[in-house]
């Protein structure tokens, strides 16, 4: 996945959520553009309703979900 098209998800204006999709099965919602960081080559996302965080290295993220397509109540 290109950081480049990630940034430009979480600087959106107005934010819509998405979903990321690993390559290993994991997914993990971003709800709030604070709720993720683009360090280097990972995504690190923290979901504050379980208290989960995601390492996401960049060249295992398969796809990326937004608004009502992410499935965010999943």
């Amino acid at each position: 996945m290109n950081s480049e098209f990630i940034r430009k998800l979480l600087k959106a204006q107005p934010f819509v959520p998405f979903r990321v999709f690993m390559s290993h099965g994991d997914s993990y919602v971003v709800k709030h553009p604070e709720n993720a960081l683009l360090a280097g080559s990972r995504l690190i996302v923290y979901e504050p309703e379980t208290d989960n965080v995601g390492f996401c290295s960049l060249l295992h993220i398969n796809d990326i979900k937004m608004g009502d397509h992410a499935e965010i109540n999943k």
